[in-house]
C-alpha cells in the first residue's frame, strides 16, 4: 500500500498522477500497460478534481494504492463533504461544445469499477479498481 498528501494545486495533481505511474511500475507493471496508462489518466482527473472542485484552503488531497487481490485500487480523498458527484453508471457526457464535465466519463470508461465514499473524519473519497488481467 501506498499513501501520500499533495498540495491542492495543478503541480501537485501533476505529481500525484506521475508518483502513482511510478509506483506502479516499481511494483511490477511495465511502462504503457492498460493498467498504468488507465491509472495515470484516473489520477490526473481525480486529481484535478479534488484540486478544482473539492479544494479547502489550507487542506491537501490524498491519494492512497494498494494492491488488492488482482485488482489496483486508486483512492483520491478531499476534505470537501458537501460537494456533490454522480453515482456509478450515471455520468452523462457533456455537449461537445462544453468546456469541462469530461473528468468522470473518463473515469467511468476507464474503471472496472468505482465509487465516492465518506471520508472520515471529514471530505469524500473517489475509489477506483483497476482488474490487473495478468498485468504484474
Amino acid at each position: 500500500m501506498f499513501s501520500q498528501c499533495f498540495s491542492a494545486t495543478r503541480l501537485g495533481a501533476r505529481l500525484a498522477r506521475r508518483v502513482v505511474v511510478k509506483r506502479l511500475e516499481e511494483w511490477g507493471t511495465g511502462p504503457g500497460t492498460r493498467v498504468v496508462e488507465a491509472a495515470g489518466v484516473i489520477v490526473g482527473e481525480l486529481a484535478a478534481n479534488a484540486v478544482t472542485h473539492g479544494r479547502v484552503p489550507g487542506r491537501d488531497f490524498e491519494v492512497r494504492l494498494a494492491l488488492v487481490a488482482g485488482t489496483v485500487r486508486i483512492e483520491v480523498s478531499d476534505t470537501r463533504s458537501e460537494r456533490w458527484l454522480p453515482a456509478p453508471g450515471t455520468v452523462t457526457v457533456p455537449s461537445a461544445l462544453a468546456e469541462r464535465g469530461r473528468g468522470l466519463v473518463l473515469v467511468e470508461a476507464l474503471a472496472d469499477r468505482w465509487t465516492v465514499v465518506e471520508r472520515v473524519p471529514v471530505g469524500k473519497t473517489v475509489r477506483v479498481e483497476l482488474d490487473l488481467h495478468g498485468a504484474l
